[in-house]
């Protein structure tokens, strides 16, 4: 398994798993072979709630790109706490901040992990890929048998 990481990845995270970098049509983050099938997109606090405002139709482009996936996932570097708070440089108001993403979670069936800190985002990143291989390869074997 290798890593595909977007070619327009401002700041790409650095894997234990073997990664290269490549295009991607959705997301930041895929596994070569297999980009057609599972994507994440990684996310800093100030940089969804400009997807959540300014870049609405952009990011809403991307989510019904992602539809198209087995798996897509959203990895927000930061709390929840920190969107309630409002820890973040725009005047949206924590309350549509968070009404926007639990309605993008339901239209886009697309999962949304708060992990805190960039960090534990590579962490959560490089996990759920390992992890959707090793159901791929569970599904293989299971044919085989």
């Amino acid at each position: 398994m290798k890593i595909l990481i977007d070619t327009r990845e401002q700041k790409p995270y650095s894997f234990e798993t073997e990664a290269v970098t490549g295009t991607l049509a959705t997301g930041d983050y895929s596994v070569c072979g297999l980009e057609n099938h599972v994507s994440i997109e990684r996310k800093e606090l100030n940089d969804l709630i400009g997807c959540l405002s300014k870049g609405r139709d952009r990011f809403e482009r991307e989510l019904q790109r992602a539809k198209g996936l087995d798996y897509f996932a959203l990895v927000v570097e930061a709390d929840l706490s920190d969107i309630a708070k409002g820890a973040y440089r725009s005047k949206m108001l924590p309350r549509a901040v968070l009404q926007s993403l639990m309605t993008f979670s339901i239209r886009y069936k697309m999962p949304i992990w708060f992990c805190g800190n960039r960090q534990y985002g590579q962490r959560i990143t490089e996990s759920l890929l390992v992890k959707y291989c090793r159901e791929i390869e569970k599904k293989c074997e299971a044919i085989d048998d």
